[in-house]
């Protein structure tokens, strides 16, 4: 990591950055549209969907100020980790009551820690990023945000052996990406990370075999499936972490088992081959 170590990032711990949006509904029917929902409409008034708050406080940097991988240059509010490959790792989110279309949206940022390490693979970076989401009322909702900085592969290093999800679901659904949903996704979130949209630095910058389907996306798919089998639960919490990424190439399977008696259900994304990509886990307040 070029001599990099916690102790030059601890400034950035603590750090906290403040924004606002209103729930505005065009991103709302432009992302159900992009999930093929069947009901696109939304009105003033209407319950925001767990998760689609992503569509919102969105970081608009100037032209000037992207870096080569399509995101901002880092060094403004994440601390400049001397990494290449940056993922979305995984999110913890406590659902304290629905955000309301029409609204105005506070957002408290945080930088909760800073990690690094070395790994199997090569050096990595870990940074926790604590949101608070407040209306008129309070704060709504709580997230805590990881992100994962990593080197470019070597090789010289074995791949790690991947994980067999599990094929005892109770409901499934199968999703075929393509570069079409990954830029509508990108543009609806304003990501400009190349790896999703960009096939050639994808795959000769980052030496990752297809495009790479967002982590989001593939948190928003699971929520999606809890929610068309359970479309009167009131979500209570919902934890995802990434295992594996997965790729515009091939189709993947969107998993989950029925709550048990207190609520909890697991979920988790399988790729074509049966491996473990996403695992998560919600917790419903009510399942009728």
């Amino acid at each position: 990591m070029q001599n990099a170590s916690e102790q030059q990032f601890q400034e950035w711990i603590g750090k906290v950055q403040s924004a606002s949006s209103t729930l505005t509904t065009a991103p709302m029917e432009g992302l159900a549209a992009t999930l093929d929902r069947s009901n696109t409409a939304f009105s003033l008034g209407d319950a925001l969907p767990p998760l689609w708050h992503w569509l919102y406080f969105l970081q608009t940097s100037k032209q000037s100020e992207i870096a080569k991988d399509g995101h901002p240059h880092r060094g403004d509010f994440l601390p400049p980790i001397p990494l290449p490959r940056r993922m979305w790792a995984g999110s913890r989110l406590n659902f304290i009551r629905p955000l309301i279309v029409g609204e105005s949206i506070q957002r408290t940022s945080t930088i909760k820690s800073i990690a690094l390490k070395q790994g199997r693979s090569g050096k990595l970076g870990f940074v926790c990023v604590a949101h608070e989401l407040s209306d008129r009322l309070g704060v709504a909702l709580i997230e805590e945000h990881d992100i994962v900085y990593r080197d470019l592969p070597s090789g010289n290093v074995s791949a790690k052996p991947s994980l067999k999800a599990d094929e005892d679901f109770d409901f499934t659904r199968t999703v075929t990406p393509d570069p079409v949903l990954l830029f509508r996704y990108s543009a609806l979130t304003f990501n400009g990370h190349r790896i999703h949209y960009d096939r050639a630095y994808a795959k000769d910058t980052e030496s990752y075999p297809g495009l790479v389907v967002h982590g989001p996306l593939l948190a928003t798919y699971l929520l999606e499936l809890l929610n068309d089998n359970y479309p009167n639960a009131a979500l209570a919490n919902f934890s995802f972490k990434a295992i594996k990424p997965v790729f515009d190439i091939e189709s993947f399977q969107v998993c989950g088992t029925k709550p048990d008696d207190t609520g909890n259900a697991k979920l988790w994304i399988a790729d074509n081959a049966g491996n473990l990509c996403m695992e998560a886990w919600a917790v419903l307040a009510e399942t009728q």
